[in-house]
């Protein structure tokens, strides 16, 4: 009787331990990202890709989520961490690396886009026209932007018109962004979003350009309780994303586990992160608006005069790229007609 007990006590490990291999994952990949779990892309997009690949793979993929920078490094690090293979997967905002995709830039330029779903979808087809080239070393998931970028101040420093700009002290998000907040009149400094709170704390800066999506996480409710917005439905500015994948990390997936990744990735994607953003977008206004806060809605006339300063911006950027060889004026009309067209 004992050696049968012991029999298939010794049986039941062996099957328990087949169940287990059968259910581990052949591969794991490592997202790593610089936001908090709750944040709108992380809860709303990134958790739910995991689960997406995890599931249509039969388990044979799990994503490991890695947010607020716990693996280390500045949130400007990412785009090297994934090339060069220290992580498999990251989110990242592209100006944060200033110069290095110049050719990207074309949609941070001033009162150019609406949505960040259509947006992003008119950002993912120039990035198939336009951006294979500057990011060859990733494997692009997908790309997009936020919806339209506003302006949060300091209690004391709303902002009624652009003379109101003159040397405030505003964090930017690129060297595209940092030049429309100079050409308005503002003394740019440039940060990561994750540094903002701090910065507006300790007075380093007066306030921030970010879209309402974000404030939550960062808490400008609180911080910077003056918002200021725009006529029409352009908004001052975006920044752009990137979600890549290591190459040789994709390459040495099989086929079939390429398809899964494949099936995940792309346009339908860049929009998924787009109407994210939106839907953020109307729940950090509403924080905002439940705090009794101050939002200010400039009029026609003062969008107007916004949008002439700013066309110096976008001139100076077009020759920008002309003098790198990059044909701006083609880069600036294809975005412009991309945008459009999902505008439509």
């Amino acid at each position: 009787m004992l050696r049968k007990f012991l029999l298939a006590g010794l049986t039941a490990v062996a099957f328990s331990s087949v169940g287990w291999i059968a259910s581990a994952a052949e591969v794991t990949l490592k997202l790593h990202q610089m936001l908090p779990p709750q944040a709108t892309i992380p809860a709303k997009v990134l958790t739910p890709w995991a689960e997406a690949i995890k599931k249509d793979s039969g388990g044979r993929i799990e994503v490991e989520l890695y947010h607020a920078m716990q693996l280390g490094g500045k949130p400007g690090d990412l785009v090297d961490q994934v090339k060069d293979g220290v992580i498999d997967v990251t989110w990242t905002v592209i100006g944060y690396t200033p110069g290095r995709f110049p050719k990207s830039e074309a949609f941070e330029l001033p009162f150019m886009i609406t949505t960040a779903e259509k947006s992003s979808q008119a950002f993912y087809e120039y990035y198939e026209k336009h951006l294979k080239e500057e990011f060859a070393d990733y494997h692009v998931l997908a790309v997009h932007t936020h919806g339209p970028g506003i302006l949060h101040t300091v209690g004391g420093k709303t902002i009624n018109s652009v003379e109101d700009m003159n040397g405030l002290k505003l964090r930017g998000t690129s060297k595209v962004v940092n030049a429309l907040l100079e050409t308005m009149g503002a003394s740019p400094v440039g940060m990561p979003v994750t540094a903002v709170p701090e910065a507006l704390s300790k007075s380093v800066i007066e306030g921030t350009v970010v879209p309402w999506e974000v404030t939550p996480a960062i808490k400008i409710a609180e911080l910077a309780p003056n918002h200021t917005t725009f006529s029409g439905d352009r908004g001052l500015y975006t920044a752009t994303f990137l979600f890549a994948m290591n190459k040789e990390s994709y390459d040495a997936l099989p086929d079939d586990l390429k398809q899964v990744i494949d099936k995940h990735s792309g346009i339908a994607l860049a929009k998924q992160f787009g109407i994210a953003m939106d839907q953020g977008d109307i729940r950090g206004k509403k924080i905002a608006e439940d705090a009794g806060n101050k939002i200010i809605v400039l009029d026609e006339a003062e969008t107007n005069k916004w949008k002439e300063l700013a066309n110096t911006v976008t001139t100076n950027w077009i020759e920008d790229m002309d003098a790198k060889g990059l044909d701006g004026s083609t880069l600036y009309n294809d975005a412009v007609a991309l945008i459009d067209k999902h505008n439509q």
